[in-house]
C-alpha cells in the first residue's frame, strides 16, 4: 500500500462547481436575489425560489442528470454529488425541488429504459423540463412490494389505476416514472416501472393537483396523483415486466451515494451559521467561540462532517471503481452519513439555544436548514431500509472478505484520479461477500505513517472488525431476515462506522501527494476517527493540537467545508 503519484484530471469541458458557486453569489448579501435572505423569504412563502430556478436553468443543471452519450453532462457520480452539494449548500429545497428528483427518475431510465425511452427522457430534461419518480403510497410507506397502483393490459395499451402520494414535482412534471403492480401475486416479480409521458394527453384521466405541506423543504411541490384508466402505450414498461426491483436495486445505489452529499452541503451552512454566531456573540466577557465547550462542539461537528464526507466520496467513487461491491457500501453511506449530520445538528442547536428557533435575523437560516436536513431523506430509502440491505450480506462478507480481501485500488480514494462514465449495468444486486474497503484498516503501509493518536484508533478499528466478523459468522438465518431484531441491526450499524473509518484512512493515505495543506496532515483524519471511535463505545479524545487545527480551518474563511476543494 504505497502512496501514488498524481494523475492529470481530464479536460471535460463541463462547467465547474466553483462556477456554480459564482452564479449563486454571496450568500450573505441582502441584495443578492439568490442569497440566504431570499432563500428564507421563499421558505416563509412555502415556494421554490423563482430566481434560483431561473439561475439553475441558465447554468443547465438538468444536463447534469443526463448521460453524456445522450447529450448531457453526466459521466461520473462523484461530480454529480459535488454539484448537488453546492446547490444544497445554498438551499436544500432548491436542490431537491428543482432537480434531484429529475435524477432519481432518470436513474431508473438510464438503468433499464429502452433507447427510445432514454432519448425521450433526455430530451425532456435537456429542454429544461421536469420529471417525477412515483414510488410512494401513503398506506405502505417505503414498502414498495405492496404497491397498489396497477398497470393492466387492455385493448393494446396499459391502463393505470390508483394513487401515488408524496411525489416531488408530480403536479408540474412533463413525465413520470411510476412503480406499478403488473401481477396479481405477492413478491418482487409483480411490479414494473412504467414511463408516463404527459405530452401524450389524457389529462382528464389523471388528477395531480394535490399538495402535501411539510415541515422541512416547505417550498418543494410535493403532491399526489390519482390515475383513472389512464392509457399508456403497451411498451411503456421500463425494462422487463416484473423487473422493477432489479432496477431499483441498481439505480438506487447511485442515489444512495449522492443524497448524503446533498445533506453535507446543507450541514455545511448549518455549521457555518453556528460558527458565525460563536464568533459574534459574547458571553462572560469573551466570545462564545472561546468557551471550551462551544469550541469542542464546533470541532466535533466539523469532524462528523468530514467523516460523512469521506464515506460519501468513497461511495460515489466505488460505483466506478468497485461496482460489484456498492450495494452494501452505498446503503452504509445512506444510513450513517445522515445519522452523523442529524446528531451534530442537534448538538449545534444547543449552542444557539433560543436562537435556533428564530425565523428572522442573522441566524434564522439555522432553523430552516435544520428542518430541511432530515426531510431530504424522504426522497429515498430510510435508515431501516438501508440497515435491512446491509444485514443479510454481512455473514458472507465476514466469511470471504474480512481479514482476507486485498486492499482496494488507489483510485477508490484518490481525489484527483479520473473516473469513467457510470455503467449502471455493472452495478450488482448484492456484493456476493466482497468487501475490499475495510481491508484498508489492516494494511501496515498506512499505520507506519500515522501519528500515535490515529494509529491507536486504527488498531481499535481492526479489533472491532475482527470481533464483528465473529459475531456475524454466528448469526442464524432468522437473525438476518425481515424478522431480525435490534441486535442484528446493531451489527450493521457497527459495520457502517467501520466502513466510514476505512474511507477516512484511505482518502488520507492516498492523497499524500496533494498540495492541500488541510488534506495531507493527519489532523482531520485523527478528528474523524476519534468521533467514529467514540460512537462505537471507545474512550477517545482529540489531541489539543488537532482541535486547534480544525478550529482554525473552520473559522479561517468561507470555502466549502469539504475534503475535495475543487
Amino acid at each position: 500500500m504505497t502512496p501514488t503519484a498524481p494523475a492529470p484530471a481530464p479536460a471535460t469541458g463541463r462547467p465547474s462547481t466553483a462556477g456554480l458557486e459564482a452564479v449563486l453569489g454571496d450568500p450573505h448579501d441582502p441584495a443578492n436575489p439568490l442569497g440566504l435572505h431570499a432563500v428564507l423569504a421563499a421558505d416563509e412563502r412555502a415556494e421554490l425560489l423563482p430566481e434560483g430556478e431561473r439561475a439553475l436553468d441558465a447554468w443547465g443543471l438538468n444536463a447534469e442528470f443526463v448521460p453524456a452519450r445522450l447529450g448531457g453532462r453526466l459521466t461520473d457520480v462523484e461530480r454529480l454529488m459535488h454539484v448537488m452539494r453546492a446547490v444544497s449548500r445554498r438551499d436544500p429545497t432548491l436542490a431537491l425541488g428543482y432537480g434531484f428528483t429529475n435524477y432519481i427518475s432518470g436513474s431508473a431510465m438510464w438503468t433499464s429504459g429502452s433507447p427510445a425511452q432514454q432519448r425521450r427522457m433526455a430530451d425532456i430534461l435537456l429542454a429544461g423540463g421536469k420529471t417525477a419518480a412515483g414510488y410512494n403510497e401513503l398506506p405502505h410507506g417505503n414498502d414498495f412490494t405492496r404497491t397498489d397502483l396497477t398497470a393492466t393490459p387492455r385493448g393494446g395499451r396499459l391502463l393505470l389505476d390508483g394513487h401515488k402520494q408524496v411525489v416531488n414535482n408530480i403536479g408540474r412534471a412533463d413525465a413520470v416514472v411510476l412503480l406499478a403492480r403488473t401481477g396479481e401475486g405477492p413478491g418482487n416479480r409483480s411490479h414494473s416501472h412504467v414511463f408516463v409521458d404527459f405530452a401524450e394527453g389524457h389529462a382528464d384521466r389523471v388528477r395531480r393537483d394535490e399538495r402535501f405541506p411539510t415541515a422541512g423543504l416547505r417550498g418543494c411541490l410535493i403532491g399526489g396523483a390519482e390515475f383513472t384508466a389512464f392509457p399508456v402505450p403497451a411498451d411503456a414498461h421500463i425494462g422487463p415486466v416484473g423487473g422493477a426491483m432489479e432496477t431499483v436495486l441498481r439505480a438506487f445505489q447511485t442515489t444512495r451515494a449522492v443524497a448524503p452529499g446533498m445533506m453535507a452541503g446543507a450541514f455545511d451552512t448549518i455549521l457555518r451559521t453556528v460558527t458565525r454566531f460563536t464568533l459574534e456573540r459574547r458571553l462572560y466577557g469573551r466570545r462564545v467561540a472561546d468557551l471550551p465547550h462551544a469550541r469542542a462542539a464546533l470541532v466535533a461537528a466539523y469532524a462528523d462532517l468530514l467523516a460523512a464526507d469521506a464515506l460519501t466520496t468513497v461511495s460515489c467513487r466505488a460505483l466506478h471503481v468497485l461496482p460489484d461491491q456498492t450495494s452494501v457500501l452505498t446503503a452504509a453511506n445512506k444510513y450513517l452519513a445522515p445519522k452523523l449530520l442529524h446528531r451534530a445538528t442537534r448538538d449545534l442547536g444547543a449552542i444557539l439555544s433560543a436562537n435556533s428557533f428564530l425565523r428572522d435575523g442573522g441566524y434564522a437560516v439555522f432553523q430552516k436548514f435544520a428542518r430541511d436536513l432530515p426531510a431530504i431523506t424522504f426522497a429515498h430509502a430510510n435508515a431501516s431500509v438501508c440497515l435491512a440491505t446491509m444485514l443479510p450480506q454481512l455473514p458472507r462478507m465476514a466469511a470471504t472478505s474480512w481479514g482476507l480481501a486485498e486492499p482496494p485500488p488507489a483510485g477508490l480514494f484518490r481525489l484527483d484520479a479520473p473516473l469513467g462514465d457510470i455503467d449502471y449495468q455493472a452495478l450488482e444486486l448484492t456484493a456476493r461477500g466482497a468487501d475490499r474497503l475495510t481491508s484498508t484498516l489492516g494494511h501496515p503501509g498506512a499505520a507506519e505513517l500515522l501519528p500515535p493518536a490515529a494509529a491507536r484508533l486504527v488498531a481499535l478499528f481492526r479489533t472491532d472488525l475482527a470481533e464483528l466478523r465473529e459475531r456475524c459468522l454466528a448469526l442464524r438465518p432468522t437473525d438476518t431476515s425481515v424478522t431480525a431484531g435490534r441486535a442484528g441491526y446493531a451489527l450493521a450499524d457497527r459495520y457502517a462506522h467501520l466502513a466510514a473509518a476505512s474511507a477516512c484512512l484511505g482518502i488520507w493515505f492516498h492523497n499524500q501527494h496533494a498540495a492541500d495543506p488541510f488534506l495531507t496532515p493527519p489532523h482531520w483524519l485523527t478528528a474523524a476517527l476519534t468521533r467514529l471511535a467514540t460512537r462505537l463505545g471507545h474512550a477517545a479524545a482529540l489531541p489539543p493540537e488537532t482541535e486547534d487545527v480544525l478550529f482554525t480551518a473552520l473559522t479561517g474563511g468561507d470555502a466549502p467545508l469539504s475534503l475535495s476543494r475543487t
